[in-house]
């Protein structure tokens, strides 16, 4: 998620999700396992790229720049130009046009009761860096998953996940405008971790595999507390793809997929594990809570701050190179 305004984060956020993609190895489930067709994450990808499409037409940098900060960067697209790169180095639109399109604004939300926000955000990209990282991103982690347990489950993840970024992100971030699908992202990121954990015993190289996701989870939060970068939407993503990940993508266990050959009487263990079971409850009773709560406070024009006086380290920490106040 990039907080508008503050574009210049571009390359952190860039080098963030490509870390995502680049950094997963994916650890070997049974091989006789069948698998869907992604078609579902293809079109989410086609979707933003005919979004930011719109977005650009309708920004319209020629017409509206007045020409303060420079001229428009690739003028040879007439209408389809970008802001000038002191203001968006991303090679995108203006703050203005984002806002307008359904960019996330606390005061929009709380203030105006423009709930969609917390939906249209996640399909706004600040420049075509921005939307190159999320959806290269989206590709590598996403068609897996797809491919692993279905559209409609993945669809689900992606869209709660996004939704809880947005949530987590105008509680504590509230004086400028959020953009991205970054919480979506970090969601089946999530999700993946979570589905490990409780598919445990059907995996092989399960405590390498289960390193691996920790660091990447960990090296990508960490980059979060860089400036100009959103990690409220990160953190609220990963939490809620995560508790998802236990009530959508729980699988049967290694036992009983080892007797399936046997008669029935014989199968001496059931389909899933009470744990898993218990990991379901635990889960969804958390995600709603976690949701009302967040919602309640939201529209209530609460900060998050007033209730944490430590939580905007995590999405900031000042050090002398640079100011979190900015």
């Amino acid at each position: 998620m990039m907080r508008n305004g503050d574009l210049e984060s571009t390359g952190t956020k860039g080098r963030t999700q490509n870390k995502i993609a680049s950094s997963y190895q994916p650890y070997y489930v049974e091989a006789s396992e069948s698998q869907w067709t992604s078609w579902l994450v293809p079109m989410i990808v086609v979707a933003n790229v005919a979004m930011f499409v719109v977005i650009m037409f309708i920004n319209n940098c020629p017409k509206n720049n007045n020409g303060i900060r420079g001229k428009c960067v690739a003028r040879f697209l007439g209408r389809l130009s970008f802001q000038p790169r002191s203001e968006n180095p991303l090679f995108g639109p203006s703050s203005n046009s984002l806002e307008k399109l359904g960019g996330l604004e606390w005061s929009k939300v709380a203030q105006q009761h423009q709930a969609w926000r917390l939906i249209t955000s996640i399909w706004l990209h600040a420049g075509v860096i921005h939307l190159l990282a999320n959806m290269l991103s989206l590709v590598f982690i996403g068609i897996r998953l797809e491919q692993q347990f279905g559209f409609v489950r993945v669809g689900v993840i992606y869209l709660l996940s996004g939704i809880g970024g947005s949530i987590l992100s105008s509680l504590f971030i509230q004086h400028s405008v959020s953009v991205g699908t970054s919480g979506a992202l970090f969601g089946l990121l999530g999700a993946m971790l979570s589905e490990l954990l409780t598919n445990w015993t059907i995996y092989s190289n399960k405590v390498a595999a289960l390193f691996t996701l920790v660091i990447i989870v960990a090296i990508n939060l960490a980059l979060g507390i860089l400036p100009h970068v959103d990690n409220f939407a990160h953190i609220g993503g990963f939490i809620s793809g995560f508790l998802l990940g236990f009530v959508l993508l729980f699988r049967p266990q290694f036992g009983y997929l080892e007797s399936r050959h046997l008669p029935h009487d014989a199968r001496l263990k059931s389909k899933h594990a009470v744990y898993q079971y218990v990991l379901v409850l635990v889960a969804l009773i958390l995600l709603i809570v976690g949701f009302t709560v967040g919602l309640v406070m939201l529209f209530r024009g609460e900060n998050g701050n007033d209730h944490c006086s430590w939580c905007h380290y995590l999405s900031c920490v000042p050090t002398s190179r640079w100011s979190c106040n900015n």
